[in-house]
């Protein structure tokens, strides 16, 4: 349930869901761990979903109630990237996706994704929490998003 906003516009009592797409374990926890459960002073907390499989990413993103897709773009069988274009393709009101990617060239590819941000592998927690607010307080605030920067 959504708190309603205080008077500097503030919705800090409100939970944020993100969903956390990857094979590996070892990545989800990275992304976990670097975003903590409150990324910013500024924004409610977060909640995570994990998902380890393509059809589960798709169930919870079609399931609704996302506010900021994490997708690993090194995930196997289903790379992060495929399914960042196969959403923003198919979901009209898609929430903003940040792909991780292992090297500084896929950047090209997260922008062939449409992602809205694009993070290294491995996670780098003084640059993914950040990120990972700024795309929340877009998504809240109903702003269009950015596109994949440079890594």
């Amino acid at each position: 349930m959504s708190a309603a906003p205080t008077p500097a516009g503030r919705t800090e009592d409100r939970t944020h869901t993100v969903v956390v797409y990857s094979d590996d374990a070892r990545v989800r926890d990275a992304v976990q761990l670097a975003v903590g459960v409150r990324p910013a002073a500024d924004l409610g907390r977060v909640a995570f979903v994990e998902c380890r499989s393509n059809l589960e990413i798709l169930g919870a993103v079609d399931a609704g109630g996302i506010d900021l897709i994490v997708l690993d773009g090194e995930a196997r069988p289903v790379g992060g990237l495929g399914i960042a274009k196969q959403l923003k393709d198919e979901i009209e009101d898609c929430p903003p996706t940040l792909v991780l990617v292992a090297r500084q060239g896929d950047t090209w590819l997260a922008n062939w994704a449409l992602a809205d941000g694009v993070e290294p592998l491995p996670v780098d927690p003084i640059t993914l929490a950040p990120a990972v607010a700024t795309l929340l307080r877009q998504r809240e605030a109903n702003l269009p998003v950015r596109r994949a920067a440079a890594v």
